[in-house]
Parts: C-alpha cells; sequence; structure tokens
C-alpha cells in the first residue's frame, strides 16, 4: 500500500427513484442493495465498501427524501438525515430527464443548513435520456436551487457514461489515510439482512401500486446445510387482511413468484443453492407503530409529548 492511498465515506443522498442503490450496485460490481421501480426501495441506510489499490469509498447509501405520509416515511427521512453527519463527501444524486421536484427543493434548503458542509458533487442521473443542450439546461435548473455544489457532472448509472469520472473525482477529494474497512469486505450488512431486503425488492416488483409500501420482511430462519446451500424461511408483512389474500395470490401464485424471483437473486448475491420459504401475517398499521417499527429495525423520530 503507498503512501497515497485515499480513504473516507461518502453519503448518496436524493430523492426517491433517482438510482442511488442502482449507482452503488454498479460501482461496486454486484448487486448488495436492493432495486425496484417503486419509491423508498431503500429503507436503511446501508454501506456500500470499494475498495482499490488507490482508495477504499465507503458509499453511504441512503433512503429517498420524500414528503412523508406516516411515522415510517418519517423514520427514513430521518435516516438519510442522519447518514448526513461526520462523511467526507456528499454525493447528490439528481433526475436530469425532469425538471427539479418540491423534493428536490427540500433537499436543496437541508444542504444549505448544514453548517460544516463537506464537498458535495452535484451528479446529474439519467443522461442517457438527454442531448447536451438539454443536459446542460437541467444542470443549471438544478444549480438554480443549490449554487453552492463543489462539482457538477453528468452521469448514467445504469449505461456508465460518467461512472470513471465519477470515482476519480470522488478519490481526488478523499484525504490520504489507510482503509478503514479489509479489503474483502463490501457491506455492512449480514447476508440475513441482504436477503430480507432482496425479498422484499421481489415483493416491490410483483405486486399492486398499493401493496407494496405496506410490506416488511423478517427472516425468521437461516441454517447452513454444508454442500447443499442454505435455508431461509422469512415472513412476508402486511397491515390488512385484503393485502394479504394479494400478496399469496389465486392457489398461491404470486407468492411463488415472489419466492421464485427473491431465491435467485439471494442465490447470485451468496454464491450458493439457496432454499426459501415464505409465508404471510398481517400486521395492522405497522407503518404508523413505534413499537412495530423498532421492531423492524427502524428508528421512528421521537414522539412530541406536549
Amino acid at each position: 500500500m503507498t503512501t497515497e492511498h485515499r480513504s473516507g465515506f461518502v453519503a448518496v443522498i436524493g430523492r426517491t427513484n433517482v438510482g442511488k442503490s442502482t449507482l452503488v450496485n454498479a460501482l461496486l460490481g454486484q448487486k448488495i442493495a436492493a432495486v425496484s421501480p417503486r419509491p423508498q426501495t431503500t429503507r436503511r441506510a446501508q454501506l456500500g465498501i470499494l475498495t482499490t489499490d488507490q482508495a477504499q469509498i465507503i458509499f453511504v447509501d441512503t433512503p429517498g427524501l420524500h414528503n412523508p405520509h406516516h411515522k415510517l416515511g418519517k423514520a427514513l427521512n430521518l435516516n438519510a438525515e442522519e447518514a448526513l453527519d461526520g462523511v467526507d463527501l456528499i454525493l447528490w444524486l439528481v433526475d436530469a430527464s425532469v425538471e427539479p421536484t418540491e423534493e428536490d427543493k427540500m433537499i436543496a434548503s437541508l444542504l444549505l443548513e448544514i453548517s460544516h458542509r463537506p464537498p458535495l458533487i452535484l451528479a446529474t442521473n439519467k443522461t442517457d435520456r438527454l442531448s447536451q443542450p438539454e443536459i446542460d439546461a437541467r444542470q443549471n435548473a438544478y444549480l438554480d436551487i443549490f449554487p453552492a455544489a463543489d462539482m457538477v457532472l453528468p452521469l448514467s448509472a445504469t449505461r456508465g457514461d460518467g461512472r470513471t469520472k465519477l470515482l476519480e473525482t470522488i478519490i481526488e477529494n478523499l484525504e490520504e489515510r489507510p482503509p478503514d474497512f479489509p479489503a474483502e469486505q463490501v457491506t455492512d450488512l449480514y447476508e440475513r439482512d441482504i436477503a430480507a431486503e432482496l425479498i422484499r425488492e421481489s415483493c416491490l416488483i410483483f405486486l399492486r401500486h398499493e401493496i407494496p409500501h405496506s410490506i416488511a420482511i423478517r427472516v425468521d430462519e437461516f441454517t447452513e446445510r454444508g454442500e447443499k446451500g442454505a435455508y431461509i424461511a422469512a415472513t412476508v408483512f402486511v397491515e390488512r387482511d385484503s393485502q394479504k389474500g394479494i400478496v399469496i395470490g389465486e392457489g398461491g401464485k404470486t407468492l411463488k413468484k415472489i419466492g421464485s424471483a427473491a431465491r435467485k437473486e439471494i442465490e447470485a448475491m451468496s454464491g450458493r443453492k439457496i432454499f426459501l420459504q415464505l409465508r404471510v401475517k398481517v400486521l395492522k398499521d405497522w407503518r404508523n407503530n413505534e413499537s412495530y417499527l423498532r421492531r423492524f429495525g427502524y428508528n421512528p423520530p421521537k414522539t412530541n409529548t406536549r
């Protein structure tokens, strides 16, 4: 290791569905975070650790900041905001294919309020859908709401445009210091936690619009079976009895599709055979229940008792 080795934490923030987890997965070259077309796919801050000979970049993938409608939403926002504390660099990812939204303006205000803000990269994602004049116009539109960006970079997380330049820029802005994690470590989550997120991802893909955000996943058993792989039993929680029937589907068809897709993703992540068993239970209105939120690992904001 040379004395010029750089390391640091990079908070990846943005509103829902701008491609934060897609970008982190692409930069790491492997899937560690759930991805779907649904908003709020990411529900907790997760580290994605990229180690090279020259640097170690610890990406902090955060939930999408949004206007919350329940206590879960408030907890997700709090989780994202707390991830900004103590990082070495902020990567604000925006969707260049649309004009800045009210949620983008909310994020800009949040960032402007940080008194000792670290260097900030404004990355305009999804530029593969735009011409160069359109890219320039959108970059200017985002700079209008946040003129304090230290760097502005166009990007396509899916096609790969600008990813190399982004990595080079990140490394240039990190301090010289040894790595914080072993070179072989790629995330801070345990395998069973990632499995739960991949099961939820499968639910987001297969279910109707009104169902996915009412879902929580609990891994009840994760047992190694040696050369035979691993056995996973998990519970899919929903908020209403009617949702349970939709998740199961006629003759159990929908749940089988969810399980099959999730199993393939978990096998790809773990590199071994997986036996997955799912069941569905109702936990009424869990997204507005602080006790249930804590049970699922979320940290709801403190209730104002005044």
